[in-house]
């Protein structure tokens, strides 16, 4: 079931995948350019919200750093793990934003309540 209020933010190119990376919310009147790779699109984290990315798609993995709020991440792709209820409802969906790095997709503004890209491999 798709729930209404989770509306995808689109900010494609280098200029949001270089905010997120220096932990910065990019802003919504920045520069389209092109992607920064064909398969990874950017959303925003729930309003408010500090965002703990893991190690690995669990709560039982090491916290690497925390996400102001605010902030948008890619996902590269998605992955099952443990079940998280946050403000986007309930869901086992990972995030992976990069490298080893995973954020609940109940804390990310997909706009679906499934999977929006591919499978982590």
């Amino acid at each position: 079931m798709t729930s209404p209020r989770r509306r995808p933010a689109l900010l494609a190119g280098a200029a949001g995948a270089l905010l997120l990376v220096m932990g910065v919310p990019a802003q919504a009147d920045a520069a389209p350019s092109a992607p920064a790779t064909a398969s990874a699109a950017t959303y925003p984290v729930a309003p408010g919200v500090r965002l703990d990315v893991r190690s690995g798609p669990g709560t039982g993995y090491s916290i690497i750093r925390v996400l102001p709020a605010g902030t948008l991440v890619s996902i590269y792709c998605q992955t099952p793990g443990t079940t998280v209820s946050g403000y986007y409802g309930t869901s086992n969906i990972w995030d992976n934003i990069g490298g080893n790095e995973f954020v609940s997709d109940a804390y990310v503004h997909t706009g679906s309540d499934g999977y929006v890209t591919g499978r982590c491999g």
